[in-house]
């Protein structure tokens, strides 16, 4: 029988941009090789100040609204306390009060159990941090 807790690290490359990374096939993948169709919980988990973790819409415009919702209630700009790196990346140190750095996902059969159009996303601010670490934890 399969261990009751599995984890694995996903390593993504966010590039220099804003961006709003779909995780979904990761996930699926990672609960292929390890929940032996049995039900339990995914735990999504970045270990990042300035990335968090979203379930949303993507490919209709919505994970370009959410950098764009961002913008509006996080400018890019020099109010921060917080004052290295790019200009007004002290803004995204405030991402994850907003875009937790976690998620839990129920798994039923060993499938992720999320609605019709939902993603499990990386939502990433952080011009200056490129490379970025993921937890996935199967707990069944």
């Amino acid at each position: 029988m399969p261990d009751a807790f599995t984890t694995r690290i996903l390593n993504i490359g966010t590039g220099p941009e804003e961006t709003v990374s779909d995780l979904t096939a990761a996930c699926e993948r990672f609960l292929h090789d390890t929940a032996a169709g049995r039900d339990g919980l995914l735990n999504i988990f970045v270990p990042h100040a300035t990335a968090g973790v979203a379930i949303i819409e993507t490919g209709a415009g919505s994970d370009d609204d959410l950098l764009a919702a961002l913008h509006t209630l996080l400018p890019a700009d020099n109010r921060w306390q917080h004052r290295h790196g790019t200009p007004g990346h002290g803004r995204d140190h405030v991402l994850p009060a907003l875009v937790p750095p976690h998620a839990t996902v129920p798994v039923i059969a060993g499938r992720l159990e999320l609605g019709t159009w939902q993603s499990i996303c990386l939502v990433d601010t952080n011009r200056d941090n490129p490379d970025r670490q993921v937890r996935l934890s199967f707990l069944g």
